[in-house]
């Protein structure tokens, strides 16, 4: 007898509706709340996530569960981490209404995101997500960074943050967020995804980014933390060059300049054209390494 769910299982703009309504819930701008409603823009997602029948997938913010569901549908296991008091509360009972064949395939975390160190089960493979805006740079970091065994990531962001995900060096908006998922990952806008398909609809279009993580890391012998400390301090500063943007992390721009060009890169280059093995190289050549290495800076956030 087949266990695959019933095609009626994913939630539809009425489901959500009515669902929301008994629970009494209202999207919020301040946690970024756009509900999809669409189920054939969940299934594209699960899709275009390569999502497989063996795949154990954390989700972040699953919201009513639209997403959760088409999940199901698929991946051997999902794990979903809500920080929102009566999403939390609520979704267990909708996937059990919905999908009873898959309840024991499908676990709740209840909690920041950001404060995640581990999850219940056997080790997430892949990482599907509508991310609220507001949030969705940390958070993406936090768990790549978190979760090492995450080999292919998926997730829905402001169109505006997708873009800058995927840029490459030498683009406008190639950046901070840029440079550190570039670090995990290699990162390629995968789609775009229209705004009826959300409840409320919101006044900024979204777009998919696919993030496939490096099988070798970078090579080098600096730390991460180092590495973006580095990248932090280009960009703080963008219009600059490097060696006065990098002169505070040296601690002067002669030092600075000493270090860039131990790393075979122009002291006159900016930071919008660097590689991500480049900013690792002049994290290798930092002055005073060897003392700095042993008590590293606070760790900054990802987002800055």
């Amino acid at each position: 007898m087949s266990t695959s769910p019933a095609p009626d299982a994913l939630l539809g703009p009425a489901d959500i509706r009515e669902l929301a309504a008994v629970l009494g819930v209202r999207p919020t701008k301040q946690r970024g709340q756009n509900f999809v409603i669409d189920a054939n823009t969940v299934r594209r997602i699960v899709r275009t996530a390569e999502v497989r029948p063996d795949d154990v997938v954390v989700e972040v913010g699953p919201g009513l569960g639209s997403l959760t569901l088409a999940l199901l549908e698929t991946a051997d296991r999902v794990t979903a981490v809500e920080i929102d008091d009566v999403l939390a509360g609520a979704l267990p009972a909708t996937i059990a209404a919905r999908m009873p064949e898959r309840v024991e395939r499908f676990a709740l975390v209840h909690s920041d995101a950001m404060r995640v160190t581990e999850l219940p089960g056997p080790a997430p493979t892949a990482l599907v997500a509508n991310l609220p805006y507001n949030v969705a740079v940390p958070v993406l970091l936090h768990m790549l960074e978190t979760f090492p065994s995450i080999e292919r990531t998926l997730v829905m962001v402001q169109a505006e943050v997708a873009d800058r995900l995927a840029a490459g060096p030498g683009s406008k908006v190639y950046g901070v967020p840029s440079v550190k998922a570039n670090w995990y990952a290699e990162v390629k806008r995968a789609g775009a995804i229209g705004r009826k398909v959300f409840w409320p609809a919101p006044n900024v279009d979204s777009g998919l980014v696919s993030l496939v993580r490096r099988t070798e890391p970078i090579r080098t012998t600096a730390s991460r933390r180092e590495v973006f400390a580095v990248v932090d301090a280009a960009f703080a500063q963008r219009r600059k060059t490097l060696r006065a943007a990098l002169a505070g992390w040296a601690g002067s721009a002669a030092r600075a300049e000493e270090a860039l060009v131990a790393a075979g890169v122009s002291p006159q280059a900016r930071g919008e054209a660097l590689t991500v093995e480049e900013f690792a190289r002049i994290a290798e050549a930092a002055p005073d390494r060897e003392t700095s290495a042993d008590s590293p800076p606070p760790r900054r956030k990802d987002s800055e």
